[in-house]
């Protein structure tokens, strides 16, 4: 045996000492768990907690356009459902909805494993039969806009029903509701958008228009929660005036589980279909790891199912299973207890950037929040006047060569996109007026980030960095 073959051999028998002496000192199981939680707090405080403190900022440094914000309770909170080893849906994930619901403001709330599945899921069970004439079916239309992310359409385009864009509004980004009444026609039956960077679109001419017209609507709430809207002297979050919100946990996002989202509403039809879509379409409702808490499991009659059929296995809808493991909503149940003090530092972040920009508002066009609102901001949305001779490109080009990181605004214009190749121009779907704003967003728009971990020093290089590639 060599040198270097002793030294591993000596390591291996100090280190087999060490977990020898720290597991004798367990006197159970819990003492156990709380011993290995302390060590992975210690873990987070020696060899994490530097590299998320961001006080010692260098003009320079890499500015991100979104980041993760955590400290030792979510690393804790993860070791813990790790050592139930669950895996799948479980008492974190009842904790969070549970939580969750109770600080939005609705009756149910339902993890699933993205915002882009919550908003499959939101819009899908709306083709349920259950339903009766306010079913969207095979043909219907729904309207929305292609400007914004492409999962808020994209199962709208998959189950075969079309899409009817509308223009949206510039330095608001939300769909212009001037033109709704525009866009309706008798195939009309419901509205899904999205809250753009946390600003909120018109609610109360959306809602006004839905409930005229019996239409469904559904609040794609991804890049806005936390933002409160104000009809009639009742202030609510958004994500709640409507038949269905969803959110994303996304790491860029409000708050984050790695992976996630949640599916939310009011109503108890819409959440019994939320709860079949999700899990594989069945029609029995027992939570997993759970069997026959109605007691009637094998009495029931079900299509063309033999009469007793296991209602375990009864499918009354085509879904699919999109459900959160409890890993990830370990991490939501302690960023959850954080996040109004995120919300008021996005806001913070945001009115900073705005007064720094504020001098050069002759050469951009600078965001402006909705009326009747309180934004929770997901960004910072800029425009530039091109008739000032300012190149978005350009602008974009000198910032991120100046490590800030900007992003556009998603899809600019959808329809322009490969994955309408095939159904441009064909019924698939439907343009309602002209899409000029939309146009225009898409070559002269894009953002940057107010997360939560951004410092007074970050904004100011990040503003410094904009007014130069702006007037370069």
């Amino acid at each position: 045996m060599n040198e270097n073959e002793q030294v591993i051999v000596k390591k291996k028998e100090i280190i087999e000492l060490d977990m020898e002496a720290f597991m004798s000192s367990w006197k159970s199981e819990k003492e156990a768990r709380e011993q290995i939680k302390n060590l992975v707090a210690e873990y987070y405080y020696e060899f994490k907690e530097p590299i998320e403190n961001k006080k010692n900022f260098r003009p320079g440094d890499r500015v991100s356009y979104a980041s993760r914000v955590y400290d030792e309770k979510e690393m804790q909170s993860l070791t813990e459902a790790m050592l139930d080893f669950w895996l799948t849906t479980g008492r974190f994930s009842d904790e969070f909805e549970k939580e969750f619901a109770k600080w939005i403001g609705v009756k149910y709330a339902h993890l699933v494993n993205s915002g882009s599945s919550a908003n499959l899921i939101a819009f899908t069970v709306l083709t349920a039969q259950e339903l009766g004439e306010r079913q969207i079916k095979r043909g219907d239309e729904v309207i929305t806009v292609a400007c914004g992310f492409p999962t808020t359409v994209t199962p709208i385009i998959q189950y075969g029903a079309v899409p009817v864009f509308v223009d949206v509004t510039v330095p608001q980004y939300n769909i212009d509701v001037t033109k709704l009444e525009e866009a309706l026609s008798n195939k009309t039956k419901a509205v899904m958008i999205a809250h753009t960077l946390g600003n909120p679109f018109d609610l109360e001419n959306v809602k006004s228009f839905c409930d005229k017209h019996n239409l469904w609507l559904i609040e794609d709430n991804c890049d806005a929660l936390g933002t409160k809207y104000t009809i009639n002297d009742v202030t609510k979050f958004t994500g709640t005036w409507g038949d269905i919100g969803t959110s994303s946990f996304y790491p860029p996002h409000h708050m984050t589980m790695g992976e996630g989202g949640c599916v939310y509403t009011d109503n108890a039809v819409l959440n019994r279909l939320i709860l079949s879509f999700r899990d594989w379409g069945r029609d029995c409702v027992c939570p997993s790891g759970h069997d026959n808490l109605c007691g009637h499991r094998y009495d029931g009659q079900y299509g063309q199912l033999p009469q007793g059929y296991d209602h375990k296995y009864v499918y009354s809808h085509f879904g699919y299973n999109l459900k959160v493991t409890d890993l990830q909503a370990a991490v939501g149940v302690e960023q959850l207890k954080k996040f109004p003090t995120f919300i008021e530092k996005r806001r913070h972040n945001w009115e900073q950037l705005y007064t720094l920009l504020k001098p050069i508002s002759d050469k951009i066009i600078l965001p402006e929040p909705a009326d009747k609102s309180v934004p929770s901001w997901f960004g910072f949305l800029i425009s530039v006047r091109p008739e000032k001779g300012v190149d978005r490109n350009k602008v974009i080009r000198y910032i991120e060569e100046h490590n800030v990181q900007t992003r556009l605004l998603f899809s600019g214009n959808l329809i322009k996109h490969p994955c309408f190749d095939q159904i441009r121009n064909t019924d698939a779907y439907r343009v309602s007026g002209g899409l000029e704003n939309t146009e225009f967003i898409m070559n002269n728009t894009f953002w940057v980030g107010v997360y939560p971990g951004m410092t007074d020093k970050m904004l100011e290089y990040m503003a410094t960095v904009i007014i130069d590639a702006v007037n370069q």
